[in-house]
């Protein structure tokens, strides 16, 4: 039998740690490798071209979403399984039109997450029990609608949003995404333009406020 081959990405060591114990007990699936933000699981599957990818929504430096929009673009073959504390139709709607095949709460049963990893791995789509059939509905109708400011925004502008919240200066924020420093002041200018926000302590309530980052990052 065809092993899976799994990355986890998520930024708590004991979650992280608890999940490959789990998985080393079901058959067939292996983790491949593990990060701890998206930038880091980004190098992996390109080193590792895992079949499925396990990934936390809140994250540092590149958050889940926009990791997994990235994964979509370069690396089609990896399936991207959002995971998450919420089941509102808000984080779920924003994981499918990020082009994730599953999302799942990371309350759900253990038996849960075996059968998320084998439904994406053979091409489905999954979504958690703990997502109401009405949320699912709904989330399906809008997925092809309506975008927020936040997703009408390009993926640079989104991490560039990102890393001004958690606190990064614009030299740090160069460093990171691998710029000029001149270049990463446009990338700001023109997401404060597009935004119609002029200052960092505006950006980051805008940036808490649309689920980018969480107060606590």
């Amino acid at each position: 039998m065809t092993r899976i081959r799994v990355l986890l990405a998520d930024d708590h060591k004991l979650f992280r740690a608890g999940i490959r114990v789990l998985l080393q007990t079901v058959p067939g699936i292996e983790i491949v490798a593990e990060a701890a933000d998206g930038r880091e699981a980004l190098r992996l599957i390109a080193a590792h071209r895992p079949d499925v990818a396990l990934m936390d929504i809140m994250m540092p430096n590149l958050n889940g979403l926009d990791a997994a929009a990235r994964v979509g673009r370069v690396f089609p073959r990896t399936r991207v399984v959002i995971l998450s504390m919420n089941a509102d139709e808000d984080s779920v709607l924003k994981a499918l039109r990020s082009g994730a095949a599953g999302y799942l709460v990371k309350t759900a049963d253990p038996a849960e997450l075996e059968l998320a990893i084998r439904a994406v791995a053979r091409g489905e789509r999954f979504l958690s029990s703990a997502v109401s059939e009405h949320v699912v509905a709904t989330c399906l109708k809008r997925i092809d609608h309506e975008q927020t400011s936040l997703e009408r925004l390009p993926p640079r502008q989104r991490e560039v949003l990102q890393l001004i919240a958690e606190g990064h200066t614009t030299k740090e924020i160069a460093q990171k995404l691998g710029l000029g420093v001149k270049t990463a002041e446009a990338y700001r200018g023109e997401l404060m333009k597009g935004l119609d926000i002029h200052d960092i302590a505006t950006l980051t309530r805008y940036a808490i406020r649309t689920g980018l980052v969480s107060l606590d990052t």
